[in-house]
């Protein structure tokens, strides 16, 4: 789908883009409904990536939920703006999302699907768009973004403990001496990205800002914010990605990466493990495991 002259174009498929003023593009469905769609559905792509990468996931969402979901491909950090440093990009998530609710006063939830460097972006821009819970009274209150019921976050290859490190960035071949001339030289092909991802962007006393998105800091509300999400899921290749490894992707030491196994589900045969989080009970992971259709268009219904 290409936007026009006009900045919108509608599709046989019932689907319309638009260029949004804030930036990016807005996918709808263009059917005749009885109320505007309230659940808003960011999407995040990654280093040297732009709106096109999303381009068709935005249009399968909207044709499977056309009642339901608009979907917002961010357009802030686009190319060689991805190589600026994630604060600098979650600053420019934030504020672009900002605009959009602005102008979309119907919206009641939001939702994040971000790929690759782009999942940190997105965990820094809801850190900024974070608001405390109304109630003081209420201890499992949780806060909201930017006013929305938080549902979905979802990444996608996204390496969360950064690329420094044995392994880490299955290119260079698991070689130390390679990784650790690759960790100092990294800044001069991707700039303040490639330090924060290396870890190597500590400067006048405070930790690397992947380290410090950890927990909450200052007034960013990494964990706070990821908390008031209903689903949180991490999706990791543990296999054939050459950027990304398993390991950092899916948040484990090396210890901890679970053995290879056959699919668990029919329905998606490329997907080799499942694993929830203890907050989630052993009776609702028999539950969902059971249920093929527990996928991304998980929690978008109403």
């Amino acid at each position: 789908m290409m936007a026009g002259a006009s900045g919108s174009v509608e599709e046989e498929g019932g689907l319309r883009a638009e260029e949004s003023p804030s930036g990016g593009v807005d996918v709808w469905s263009d059917a005749v409904s009885s109320h505007a769609p309230e659940h808003l559905l960011v999407m995040v792509h990654g280093i040297l990536g732009s709106t096109n990468d999303w381009q068709y996931a935005a249009n399968e969402f909207v044709k499977q939920l056309p009642d339901d979901v608009i979907v917002h491909c961010s357009e802030k950090n686009m190319n060689t703006l991805t190589l600026d440093g994630v604060d600098v990009m979650g600053e420019r998530l934030a504020d672009e999302v900002l605009d959009v609710i602005s102008q979309k006063p119907e919206l009641t939830k939001i939702s994040f699907l971000a790929h690759s460097v782009g999942g940190l972006v997105a965990r820094y821009a809801i850190a900024k768009l974070y608001r405390h819970p109304n109630s003081t009274f209420d201890s499992k209150a949780e806060g909201t973004i930017c006013g929305l019921e938080a549902v979905n976050f979802i990444t996608v290859a996204t390496p969360h403990l950064g690329s420094r490190g044995n392994k880490q960035v299955p290119l260079l071949f698991g070689f130390i001496t390679i990784e650790k001339v690759a960790s100092r030289v990294i800044h001069w092909i991707f700039r303040r990205t490639g330090r924060h991802l290396f870890l190597t962007d500590s400067a006048e006393g405070e930790p690397p800002l992947l380290q410090r998105m950890v927990e909450d800091y200052g007034d960013l509300y990494f964990i706070s914010a990821l908390r008031a999400f209903k689903r949180r899921v991490a999706y990791a290749n543990a296999d054939c990605d050459h950027i990304v490894g398993w390991r950092t992707s899916s948040i484990r030491r090396n210890t901890e990466l679970p053995k290879w196994e056959e699919s668990v589900c029919e329905k998606y045969p490329h997907i080799v493990h499942e694993e929830y989080s203890e907050e989630i009970s052993d009776e609702k992971c028999q539950d969902l495991a059971a249920d093929c259709d527990f996928d991304l268009l998980e929690g978008m219904c109403p």
